[in-house]
């Protein structure tokens, strides 16, 4: 991500945070423009943005973007949905931070997931309670203000069960 032309990238490693004067890592997150979340185990990331706190420092930063990809998007969501589980956190369960309203199936129709199918993202949203969107690799969902916007020059679909 770094070759995307930044003028400067810092990196937090999650699960050193804990162990790191707050004060310090802190401030850094304060005055970044963007945080910019890569993928891996949503369930794992958001234990990690729990117990380094940051999490709870997330509401505070009104001005800063978060962009997520993949399971830093996943993290952002209420539940990741079982069949998204790999590590398992203490707590149990598929909660993820719940920051926005909906679930994301990731890498719709991608060749390297090819489970990751619209007729698997149906299953999937089936087994929610809240809206869900399944998306492709071109298409990123922007919330601002509450407000939920698709762009895409790909294929998504959004499952909402309240319709």
């Amino acid at each position: 991500m770094t070759e995307l032309g930044w003028k400067s990238v810092g990196v937090l490693e999650l699960t050193a945070l804990p162990s790191i004067d707050e004060a310090r890592w802190v401030s850094w997150v304060r005055e970044a423009d963007v945080l910019l979340v890569n993928g891996g185990d949503a369930l794992y990331l958001g234990h990690w943005m729990r117990e380094s706190g940051l999490a709870e420092l997330l509401p505070s930063l009104p001005d800063s973007v978060y962009v997520g990809l993949s399971a830093g998007s996943l993290v952002m969501t209420p539940r990741i949905g079982e069949e998204f589980v790999g590590w398992k956190p203490p707590t149990g369960g598929d909660s993820t931070l719940g920051v926005v309203e909906f679930s994301i199936f990731p890498h719709l129709d991608h060749p390297a997931c090819p489970e990751n199918t619209m007729a698997q993202a149906e299953r999937w949203a089936a087994g929610l309670t809240g809206p869900a969107y399944a998306i492709d690799e071109q298409t990123a969902i922007k919330v601002a203000d509450g407000v939920v916007e698709v762009v895409s020059e790909g294929h998504w679909k959004l499952f909402n069960p309240t319709s």
